[in-house]
């Protein structure tokens, strides 16, 4: 009888082992962050980083929301951006990443022309005001 159950117990080792492994997907905030980073990373790495003082193509984007567009010292901003008056608040972020021309005729992102897809945009300005409390 005990080599019955031994060959039982052997058999389940062997099939658990033998079972493939399931990655396991992210869910909650820690997929909201990683679908923020991929739109980030898609559309705004190339010019932007969200490393403090890390101005580069364009200014780094570390505290964007609740700061004045234009602000940053270190970079050389258009006098479009320095004088629009602007505060970056999600609204008016999910307005310029759509459009920029619209918000700010005369800024420098070029050819940057804007994202259209308002899904994508809110993963960004998400990802952007997670990254802001940095």
């Amino acid at each position: 009888m005990s080599s019955g159950i031994v060959a039982v117990s052997l058999a389940v080792a062997v099939l658990a082992a033998a079972q493939p492994s399931v990655a396991q997907e992210p869910s909650g905030k820690a997929a909201a962050a990683d679908d923020g980073q991929l739109a980030f990373n898609n559309a705004c790495r190339t010019c932007h980083t969200l490393r403090e003082g890390d101005n580069r193509l364009g200014p780094t984007l570390h505290g964007i929301v609740g700061r004045k567009a234009g602000s940053l010292p270190n970079f050389a901003y258009s006098s479009a951006m320095k004088d629009a008056g602007l505060l970056w608040d999600k609204a008016t972020l999910d307005r310029f990443i759509a459009n920029p021309d619209q918000v700010v005729s005369g800024h420098k992102m070029r050819p940057y022309g804007g994202i259209a897809s308002a899904v994508d945009r809110a993963k960004i300005i998400a990802f952007l005001e997670m990254r802001s409390r940095d």
